[in-house]
């Protein structure tokens, strides 16, 4: 049997080439801040420029199912905005939680919305 890896080989050529945005580094600082007990919804990302700056706005959508992953999130939404990230190449010029939906039936639960703007720190 033959299997043909052409086009598995071609795909990690072109994203080797293509630049990588830091949204996997992100993601795993924010699953880490909520203590692994969050659930990933959602994640959008557009580019973003200043004038001096450029960089990327991520949206991010965290669920969190049960009393003790509720406190998590509680936890996360206290300490995003003054959180230090170790992104590398990135800054994180801001983080914050723009949205909250608690839901108590069928089981606790909570999701957050959070937005953070990454800067490219050359």
């Amino acid at each position: 049997m033959h299997i043909d890896l052409t086009l598995e080989k071609t795909t990690r050529a072109a994203s080797r080439a293509t630049p990588r945005t830091p949204w996997l580094p992100l993601l795993s600082a924010l699953m880490e801040l909520a203590g692994g007990k969050a659930e990933l919804l959602r994640h959008a990302e557009r580019n973003w420029a200043s004038v001096t700056f450029c960089g990327t706005r991520h949206t991010i959508v965290l669920a969190f199912t049960g009393a003790e992953a509720v406190a998590a999130g509680e936890a996360l939404i206290a300490a995003l905005p003054d959180h230090e990230f170790a992104i590398p190449r990135q800054l994180v010029a801001d983080a914050a939680v723009v949205a909250v939906e608690h839901l108590l039936l069928p089981e606790p639960r909570l999701e957050v919305t959070a937005e953070l703007l990454l800067l490219e720190d050359a």
